[in-house]
């Protein structure tokens, strides 16, 4: 019966390693035979304590014996990109793998010695504040009500960045928002961000244009901008419930100076009158919000939480995150984000992170106090 429910615990990537336990046995592999591998090959980088011998290197103490499994199955068979490892792990045997697991898992976890200069302040808090300057022009939640000035609120985070940064570099003209936000991207992540979550209001009808004209011309649109101008691309601009002025000088942009193949190939054929048709059919489209992006760093960690503290489910092969290296963390998200490191799940839930989201996700781990056996 042991032997049984041993057998439905385990992962199934460990399945036929019912060992069963005495003083030197984990629960996937000989600790002691581990502890001679990890002398000889991993001490350099994780040292005999499982703690990360330099910033950017993941602590393995303590860590879920099933995740340890699974992520060096991944370095084999290159799933994940370094060198030194795929090389190193290729050449251990499923025992010796097994083996190096039962020691780094059964070590109690690298203390934590909080940095007296952690801010769990959060990023939107911080946007929030960074958009005060904003309001006078672009309204106090984002909701411009000057024409030809654009709503932010609700707009993609990922390209409200960009269009900041093309007006720094002068692709776009002009003197007000050279100098927007200031040059520190993080802000302008941070600023993004609040903007994001802020709900857009509906529009009544311009003065000018034909909505109902306007819709047919839209059909190349909607394939980059989203059903009735609504993106869910968090680099591609959403157009519903947007400034009909500011839609016409946008396009006409594309007409003289600003730079978008696409953009510049299709708003060409279109007159005046097809342009004016297009902006006032999108102003009045009914808007949303980007995403429900959290307001607070325990927003963020909470959604986290739901895998990564599901105690020790066989059915969530995910790692402890609580006292792990802070820059390893940020590599790591970057890497789901960017698609560098393969999880659908973990690309999808983080595609509209922006660095200052992830960053703040990473120093809120890494300050808490490890989980023990």
């Amino acid at each position: 019966m042991k032997r049984l429910l041993l057998s439905i615990l385990v992962p199934l990537a460990l399945t036929g390693c019912g060992d069963k336990k005495d003083s030197n046995k984990g629960p996937v592999g000989d600790v002691d035979a581990g502890k001679l591998i990890a002398e000889k090959n991993c001490k350099g980088c994780h040292g005999m304590d499982g703690g990360g011998t330099a910033p950017g290197i993941p602590h393995l103490a303590a860590q879920r014996a099933s995740y340890l499994l699974a992520s060096i199955a991944e370095y084999k068979e290159g799933k994940r990109t370094h060198a030194a490892l795929k090389d190193m792990t290729g050449q251990m045997s499923e025992a010796e793998v097994r083996n190096v697991v039962a020691f780094y898992a059964s070590l109690p976890p690298v203390p934590v010695v909080p940095a007296k200069d952690t801010q769990h302040s959060s990023p939107y808090q911080e946007g929030k504040a960074l958009a005060e300057p904003c309001a006078k022009c672009h309204g106090e939640d984002g909701n411009s009500k000057t024409p030809g000035t654009p709503t932010l609120a609700g707009q993609q985070p990922h390209y409200l960045v960009t269009a900041i940064e093309e007006y720094h570099q002068g692709d776009r003209k002009s003197a007000t928002m050279a100098s927007a936000g200031g040059s520190n991207k993080m802000n302008l992540e941070k600023l993004a961000w609040y903007y994001a979550s802020q709900t857009p209001a509906q529009r009544t009808a311009p003065s000018f244009g034909d909505p109902a004209a306007g819709e047919p011309t839209t059909a190349m649109c909607g394939g980059c901008h989203g059903p009735k101008g609504v993106s869910t691309d968090a680099a591609t601009p959403s157009l519903a419930g947007q400034d009909a002025k500011y839609l016409v000088n946008s396009m006409n942009s594309y007409k003289k100076s600003r730079q978008n193949w696409g953009m510049q190939r299709y708003i060409a054929g279109l007159t005046e009158k097809d342009i004016e048709n297009i902006a006032a059919f999108y102003s009045i489209q009914k808007p949303q919000s980007a995403e429900a992006l959290p307001s607070s760093v325990k927003e963020l960690t909470d959604k986290c939480n739901r895998c990564h503290d599901a105690g020790d489910n066989p059915a969530m092969v995910v790692p402890k995150m609580n006292g792990q290296d802070r820059d390893y963390l940020v590599m790591s998200l970057r890497a789901y984000r960017d698609g560098k490191r393969q999880s659908s799940m973990m690309h999808n839930m983080s595609f509209a992170y922006s660095n200052a989201m992830i960053e703040s996700i990473a120093t809120w781990y890494s300050s808490q106090p490890p989980e023990k056996h």
